[in-house]
């Protein structure tokens, strides 16, 4: 059967326009809306449909802006301000593009497309064509009827009679118009009845059935102002319908049967793209007889941009430079923005300078505190301090202009402590991890390598380095313009690429919805930062060190002398020379192996002579990094301004999504040990507040019992059972303290894809007994088993896995010729969905737990810490029961309505004095 689609081109040319930053091709003409709209209806003629439909395409578009409605009301659409003036040359270019894909371009003088469409679509359905309407105008959704549905291509979604339903409460598409006509539009300037709006124009027409029978039964309504409106406005209601009302009985320009779709011919379609330089889609065009090129190399790849023009970039030293920079990100609405500091850590570094970019190569830096620390220095000429504040604060938190930056999180603490806010914002780094999880760095210098072919200016250049460093107040306006500019330049142009990718690469989902989100979050729990009693700290570092004292000397007496613990080579030569414990294995340097494995090797043979000091030297090792890496160095690691410590948190750092932190590093304190929860003890709320620590218990397995579809985990957490003593008396036949601390190992260790062998470690079996295990486990939970074969056989297909929010992680060594990179790379990537699915719930908890608190009346109660499946708070004591429930429902709906889960997700709260007292 004939199908005919029909494009709604002004929609598309719109939204094309929108969707991409200016463009310029090869002859200093702005393309951008052209390359947009090319790439758009390339891939619904060629792609999205193909497989059933269409037969037959036209794009539709409006021949001018006047058209017989004016004549009838010259108010019709009068409010509408004109196109943009860097659209306006582009749109013989779109009617160009139209035809080189042999597709017809339909306009008729005094009509609007849609019009025509609705001629073309009555005419097709009278022979009994279907119709499809590539639009999500609610002026087209008038036509819908059996044989006649719209493509939301936007969202990926088909609209039918039950969509106007949904969206108009209820009426029908033959009644739609009449309910357009009582509540009219503002945009179009279709006047309809003052104060009735869709719920009420919808309930008058479900009453009384159309337009003119809710106008007849108007004096009969109770007395009010909507009786009042309907009677007075009657005529301009009336007006209203003829003006909403498509027109359908005009003769078509074409013949229904010109419109076969014959598919997109070489010749006009490269002489299209050649003319105007588009590179990508040049080589796409190429790839269509032999293998489709790669959706990401297509949308990526943008025509070239200049090499950077360092000496074309400038310095904003008075007042005029900087309003003239101000003004055209205001007109153009985007501006890429990155600071320079005097340090990189973003709650104690201060400002030096800011830095702008509007295109490629149109960039700026404006210092604003340069010059030597001697006070007889001659400090270089710039603007002070606070007028520039002053003048960027406008900017920077004005709702119409997007601010770009990359790692922008950093800027926004920055420029937080100045007093300044960074909305609406995207993130060049976010944009990257989220495209490119798992394939490389997302850092600048190597995106900037990667994506523009371009070598960044490295900061050790232009500072220094060892004793000769200086900060980069310090540095000349010359070099610094140069450097910092660069940064917001390239921003810019990473911007530029990643922006397109996100909707074509199906990551705009887990950007939007996750991760953009929560960089304003993130920055204000790092500026919150969390107390520590430096005396418990103090306390912790002593003992710590008496312990490893007492165990140097155990040591060195099962050695039968002196070295040096923390050396390796050292620790080699004692257990596998000296001592002659077998199995040692030299690496390439010579030097034995003593890395925990084999460590916990030999303290695992009771009968090895080298047991007891293998661990010892585990005991020591554990104490002597807890102690560094916190008891002492948490004591360093103190605002000296705010008496807290501020730790840093990646959203990049961890390839499954989830959140990583440095500085002091929080995620690696040992949480099941008594020593871990002395350091947690550290960790306290000021005076008159306590710490509420809320975790989500066992929320992968939950998960894994979700995404694997196993019933008998589903029914157990839905009924609040013990999952490991179920899993328990499945394997085993029986419940105790053994069999229960096997099932939990197994239950996580399964998730984590763990060989036969890694298995046999943990549980101190052998291979076959361990691999026994594994198959019971199978056997009584099939759909874990049919999961893992699921997700592998994906990611060796596509090279990627994703989550229940669209997050793709890559595994490029998923085809590694070489075993060991093989197999660690399918082992990642079963846990990698679960994994990655919890990160993105616990995410968007976070980023609702703020508003949803503020709504509750508790102002007061701060976020201050994201540990694995933890957030720890700080709060007054008399808000603990006011914030318990709110924290609790945040946490268990945080996936809702984006993912509606098969099990409850369980939420455990504790609060204390300090954070360990909260556990």
């Amino acid at each position: 059967m004939p199908h005919l689609y029909l494009v709604d081109g002004s929609g598309y040319i719109f939204r094309a326009y929108h969707r991409l930053p200016p463009l310029t091709n090869k002859h200093g003409e702005p393309v951008g809306a052209v390359y947009g709209y090319t790439t758009m209806l390339w891939k619904l003629a060629d792609e999205v449909h193909a497989a059933d439909g269409p037969t037959h395409m036209a794009v539709i578009l409006d021949k001018s802006s006047k058209t017989f409605r004016n004549d009838l009301y010259d108010k019709y659409k009068a409010q509408r301000p004109p196109p943009p003036e860097d659209l306006v040359p582009q749109f013989p270019m779109i009617r160009d593009a139209t035809r080189a894909f042999s597709l017809p371009c339909i306009e008729t003088e005094g009509l609007e497309a849609d019009d025509i469409i609705a001629c073309y679509s009555k005419a097709a359905l009278a022979q009994g064509w279907e119709v499809t309407i590539v639009s999500s105008d609610k002026d087209l959704m008038q036509l819908i009827e059996p044989g006649l549905d719209m493509y939301d291509t936007m969202n990926n979604r088909r609209l039918g009679a039950e969509h106007v339903a949904e969206k108009f409460h209820g009426v029908t598409p033959a009644q739609l118009g009449d309910v357009l006509a009582l509540m009219g539009d503002s945009v179009d300037n279709v006047p309809g009845v003052p104060g009735v709006g869709p719920k009420t124009a919808a309930k008058l027409i479900l009453e009384h059935g159309d337009l003119e029978s809710v106008l007849a039964a108007a004096d009969g309504m109770k007395k009010g102002k909507l009786r009042d409106n309907l009677i007075e406005h009657a005529e301009m209601a009336r007006l209203s319908k003829v003006l909403v009302t498509l027109k359908c009985d005009v003769a078509l320009p074409e013949p229904l049967e010109d419109l076969e779709l014959k598919g997109i011919p070489d010749a006009p379609l490269r002489a299209f793209l050649e003319h105007h330089g588009f590179k990508s889609l040049i080589a796409k065009l190429s790839a269509v007889a032999d293998a489709p090129v790669p959706q990401s190399t297509v949308v990526a790849d943008l025509d070239a941009d200049e090499p950077c023009n360092h000496d074309g970039y400038e310095t904003v030293v008075d007042e005029a430079a900087l309003d003239r920079w101000i003004t055209i990100a205001q007109h153009q609405g985007w501006v890429a923005i990155d600071t320079e500091t005097t340090g990189i850590d973003a709650t104690r570094a201060e400002l030096v300078g800011v830095s702008l970019a509007l295109h490629p190569n149109l960039a700026c830096y404006i210092p604003i505190a340069h010059g030597g620390t001697d006070l007889l220095a001659e400090n270089p000429v710039q603007l002070p301090r606070d007028v520039v504040l002053a003048k960027l604060k406008p900017l920077l938190e004005d709702p119409a202009v997007l601010k770009i930056g990359h790692n922008l999180k950093y800027d926004m603490i920055v420029l937080g402590r100045c007093g300044l806010r960074v909305a609406p914002f995207d993130d060049t780094i976010l944009m990257s991890f989220d495209l490119d999880a798992g394939l490389h760095g997302h850092g600048m210098d190597e995106l900037a390598a990667t994506h523009l072919s371009h070598s960044c200016i490295a900061f050790k250049d232009v500072v220094g380095t060892g004793k000769s460093q200086r900060t980069f107040n310090e540095i000349d306006l010359k070099a610094a313009t140069r450097y910092a500019a660069e940064d917001a330049d390239v921003t810019l142009r990473l911007w530029r690429r990643f922006k397109r990718r996100l909707p074509a690469e199906g990551a705009t989902r887990v950007y939007e919805m996750v991760d953009r989100p929560l960089v304003p979050v993130i920055a204000q729990m790092e500026m919150h930062g969390i107390k520590v009693d430096r005396e418990v700290l103090a306390r912790l570092s002593g003992e710590f060190s008496t312990q490893m004292a007492t165990l140097e000397t155990e040591i060195h007496a099962l050695a039968g002398g002196p070295f040096t613990i923390g050396s390796p080579k050292q620790l080699g030569d004692v257990l596998f020379e000296k001592m002659g414990i077998k199995g040692g294995r030299k690496g390439k340097s010579g030097v034995y192996s003593t890395d925990v494995t084999e460590l916990e090797r030999i303290a695992a043979d009771k009968d090895s002579p080298g047991a007891v000091i293998s661990r010892q030297v585990l005991d020591w090792r554990q104490l002597s990094k807890l102690k560094s890496t916190y008891t002492d160095a948490l004591q360093a690691q103190i605002n000296p301004a705010t008496g807290r410590v501020h730790t840093s948190y990646s959203l990049t750092g961890a390839q499954t999504g989830r959140l990583s932190s440095t500085d002091p590093n929080l995620q690696n304190i040992p949480i099941r040990t008594e020593i871990g929860r002395q350091i947690r003890d550290a960790f306290v709320a000021e005076p008159g507040n306590v710490i509420l620590a809320a975790d989500y218990s066992q929320i992968e397995l939950r998960l894994a019992a979700h995404m694997a579809d196993v019933p008998a985990l589903k029914a157990a957490f839905a009924n609040g059972d013990d999952i490991h003593s179920l899993t328990a008396q499945e394997l085993f036949g029986e419940v105790n303290r053994d069999t229960r601390g096997r099932a939990k190992t197994i239950n996580f260790a399964i998730l984590y894809g763990i060989s036969r062998w890694g298995l046999a470690g943990r549980l101190d079996v052998t291979a076959d007994e361990a691999q026994s295990m594994i198959d019971r486990y199978f056997d009584r939970f099939p759909g874990i088993s049919n999961y893992i074969v699921a997700t592998t056989e994906f990611v060796r297909e596509k090279g990627y896995t994703s989550t229940l929010f669209g997050r793709k992680t890559h595994f490029p060594r998923i085809k590694s010729k070489l075993q060991h990179e093989r197999q660690g790379a399918e082992r990642a990537a079963i846990n990698a969905p679960i994994q990655g699915t919890s990160a993105d719930i616990i995410k968007r908890a976070m980023v609702r737990m703020g508003p949803a608190l503020l709504e509750a009346g508790l102002p007061n109660v701060r976020m201050l810490l994201q540990v694995h499946d933890e957030l720890v708070f700080e709060l007054p004591e008399g808000d603990v029961e006011a914030a318990k429930p709110v924290i609790e429902r945040v946490m268990a709906t945080a996936a809702e309505p984006a993912v509606v889960l098969d099990v409850p997700l369980g939420i455990e709260i504790g609060t204390g004095a300090s954070w360990g007292a909260a556990h």
